[in-house]
């Protein structure tokens, strides 16, 4: 029986000790060298040009990171793409769909309601899907979401993200941690971002911005934090101070449901429970039954709070006799916010010009 995901973090992250934690750890570790082994393989046919690098007709700017897990893309799709939009540019979003089995995935689905003048288009061949967006919508721009692996489609940026609370500088390749590549894959990046950089020590911050200046010369490195922007609920909205002091019951199925509650402590609320799914989760009729029980038993007064990406499966006005709010999350750059833009400026003044 595989461990639970809860379970696979502890371990990965070294919380859980002892000699058989120690044993598999070391065993994870063993395993990474095969996976290594594949994605450098890997790579080096796509840079040597023996796998074909395919360029769309227009412009492709990649959102992605060198980690499993949430860093907070679809914040940053969002703002990416919502900026060619506002600069008057046709532009359309990428996706391979991840979850998206019976249809349109979370973040779709967010991004739709967000951004519900840009087109979305999720399926496993981007390439094929860059062309259609540029024949069929006509669009003159691509934002290609998690696309920093994705070698096959071309870019002419590559913006990756890093959470700034799991520094890659501590991490391992997978499985024994969590990076999808080793760190050297990192000189592809154009511009980094870091970011939930609100919930660190601003030395820690620091730390990380020095190592990726240090190893990576030359790409600009922006921090940022995930801000809630309103709540969110069936036909109304409200102001995120209206969570303050109240008891709270939370609940998620994102990369790192850590940071989510964090968010709702920082708001000061009072989670009095908190429950976490895995990312993606698709919500079944039975999982709503569940948590009308657990929300059923919160105490009085209190509302029960999830993020965008969950409520917009769910689109239920309230569980087990509880209020549901979403908690709508938008970037806000805190440093370095004019190099970052610049480098969005860059692809379109090159390519329009």
């Amino acid at each position: 029986m595989w461990p639970s995901a809860e379970t696979y973090h502890a371990l990965i992250r070294g919380d859980r000790r002892g000699p058989i934690a120690a044993l598999a750890r070391a065993g994870l570790r063993a395993a990474s060298c095969p996976y290594g082994f594949g994605v450098w393989w890997r790579n080096r046919l796509y840079d040597r040009g023996w796998k074909t690098i395919h360029q769309a007709a227009v412009p492709v700017v990649s959102v992605g990171n060198l980690t499993l897990g949430g860093t907070g893309k679809t914040p940053c799709v969002e703002y990416v793409a919502g900026f060619y939009r506002d600069l008057g540019l046709p532009v359309a979003i990428l996706s391979r769909g991840y979850g998206a089995e019976q249809g349109r995935n979370d973040e779709a689905m967010v991004l739709e309601e967000n951004l519900p003048d840009v087109p979305h288009l999720q399926g496993a061949d981007r390439v094929a899907l860059a062309t259609t967006a540029v024949e069929e919508l006509e669009v003159e721009l691509l934002v290609l979401d998690d696309g920093f692996q994705h070698r096959r489609l071309g870019r002419e940026l590559d913006i990756v993200l890093i959470d700034a609370t799991a520094p890659p500088s501590r991490d391992y390749l997978f499985p024994r941690g969590t990076l999808r590549e080793q760190v050297r894959g990192l000189g592809r990046a154009g511009v980094f971002l870091l970011t939930r950089c609100d919930q660190v020590d601003p030395a820690a911050i620091e730390e990380t911005h020095a190592w990726l200046t240090t190893r990576f010369p030359g790409h600009p490195v922006a921090t940022s934090e995930h801000r809630p922007t309103e709540l969110i609920g069936v036909d109304r909205t409200g102001a995120v101070d209206d969570l303050r002091g109240r008891v709270v019951g939370a609940f998620c199925g994102i990369g790192n449901p850590a940071a989510f509650r964090r968010t709702l402590e920082d708001l000061g609320t009072k989670v009095a429970a908190f429950r976490a799914f895995p990312d993606h989760h698709p919500y079944a009729r039975a999982d709503v039954d569940d948590l009308n029980d657990w929300a059923s038993g919160l105490p009085p007064g209190a509302v029960v709070a999830t993020t965008q990406k969950d409520w917009v499966k769910l689109r239920v006005a309230d569980l087990g006799g509880r209020s549901l709010w979403a908690v709508r999350i938008g970037l806000a750059i805190r440093d370095g916010r004019e190099a970052f833009n610049d480098a969005l400026r860059r692809v379109a003044h090159d390519n329009w010009t």
